[in-house]
Formats: structure tokens, C-alpha cells, sequence
């Protein structure tokens, strides 16, 4: 206990101290961050140390009660609620959601959403997901997630949904909607696309095209084909 007592005590007065060194006249002049810190630990973001609202790139650990808010975080974010203003490459998780401004590199983990205003690289699951950007790697959400471009896989409880395209494979108990979808589309009610090049498989599915693929289901639609509405199987001929 008193070892526990006297590392967290050790590792605040290293949080308060070491930005210090970090800091120059210049940056404490512009908006954004004055300085980086290897830890930030707090109630909530400013009530934290080092103080500060988007004031501090954290390079490490950042561990606060409720609400953490860093300009850039590289290294392990936990908090009931996190923000990373620029770049994040590392570990988000939290309660009720992840906010990102900038690029994604890593996990990001909730029992609520995850949001992302750029690019997201790794794995995410929580209960929705939503990116501004593309998506690359491994999603998985209980109600669904909405993304421009999605590379990779993405598992679903309602629904999937790729702006532009999807290239993998998507799997939902409701719905996979894309564009493009490039690899498969695998769902419990219906898969829509406008392009397929590849397969779908659901009780219902649908593609305004097929240069090359196929469907498996109980009502099967390719309106560019001759014959537009096949039971249980149809495909690019």
C-alpha cells in the first residue's frame, strides 16, 4: 500500500514537473499546446495535472476520473469520456464515447460511440462507430457503423454503412449498405449496393450491377441483368 501511495505521488510530481522543460515563450503565445507531459491524471480536464484545456500533448498516460481532452496522444487514454483534438496513435477507452479530430492509429474501446472526424487505422467496437474518413482495419459495433470508405472488416448489430465503398467484408443480423462493395456482404435481412464485385448473401440483395460476383438469398435483384430477379441464387452472366 505504501508502495502504491508513494508511485502515485512519484508520478504526479513527475506529471507537474517535467512539462516544464517542454515549454518555450513561443508556444505558451499561440493557441493549442504549450508543452507535452509523459502523464496527465485528473478529475476531469483543466482539473488535472498539468493544468490546463487542450493544453498539453500527452506522450504517454492520460488518466482522468470523467472527461480528458488532449491537443495530440500518443500512448494509452482512459477516462469516462475522451477527446483528442490532432493526432492519436495508441489506446482509447472509455464509457461513454471517443471524440476524434485528427487521424487515428491504434484501438479505440466504449460501451458508447466512437466518432472520428478523419482517417481511423486498427480496431474499434463499442455501441456505434461514425467516420468522417476512411476506415481501415477490424469494426465492430452493436448498432452499426457509418463510414466513407471502409478496408477491412466491419461486424454490426443493425447495420453497416460505406459512403463510397467498402473492400473486404462486412457482417450485420440487419443490413450492409455501400456504393461499391468489393468482397462480401453478408447479412440476416438485406445487402444493398449500387457496384458488386463480389458476393452477397442475405435473405434479401440487391446491386443496380454485377461485372463479377454473385447472390445467394430468397429474392436476389441485379437490375443490369437480363433476367433482374432470381430466387435463391444469381450472378453476373
Amino acid at each position: 500500500m505504501k508502495n502504491t501511495l508513494k508511485f502515485g505521488l512519484a508520478a504526479l510530481a513527475l506529471a507537474a514537473v517535467t512539462p516544464a522543460f517542454a515549454v518555450s515563450e513561443e508556444t505558451v503565445a499561440e493557441e493549442g499546446p504549450v508543452g507535452w507531459t509523459p502523464i496527465a491524471i485528473g478529475i476531469a480536464t483543466p482539473v488535472q495535472l498539468p493544468w490546463g484545456l487542450n493544453r498539453w500533448d500527452v506522450f504517454g498516460l492520460d488518466l482522468n476520473l470523467v472527461y480528458s481532452d488532449a491537443p495530440t496522444m500518443y500512448g494509452l487514454d482512459l477516462a469516462c469520456f475522451t477527446l483528442v483534438r490532432n493526432e492519436m496513435r495508441g489506446g482509447q477507452f472509455s464509457i461513454l464515447g471517443n471524440l476524434n479530430f485528427g487521424d487515428v492509429y491504434g484501438a479505440r474501446a466504449a460501451i458508447g460511440p466512437n466518432v472520428a472526424y478523419k482517417d481511423v487505422y486498427g480496431f474499434e467496437g463499442g455501441l456505434g462507430s461514425m467516420v468522417l474518413g476512411n476506415f481501415y482495419g477490424l469494426q465492430m459495433t452493436f448498432l452499426g457503423g457509418v463510414q466513407k470508405e471502409l478496408w477491412g472488416v466491419g461486424i454490426a448489430g443493425l447495420a453497416n454503412v460505406s459512403e463510397t465503398m467498402s473492400y473486404g467484408a462486412t457482417f450485420a443480423l440487419g443490413c450492409n449498405l455501400a456504393r461499391e462493395a468489393h468482397g462480401l456482404q453478408a447479412a440476416g435481412i438485406f445487402n444493398m449496393t449500387e457496384d458488386l464485385h463480389g458476393a452477397q448473401i442475405g435473405l434479401f440483395n440487391f446491386a443496380e450491377n454485377c461485372d463479377g460476383g454473385f447472390q445467394i438469398g430468397l429474392i436476389n435483384i441485379i437490375r443490369s441483368n437480363w433476367v433482374k430477379v432470381l430466387p435463391f441464387v444469381n450472378g453476373y452472366f
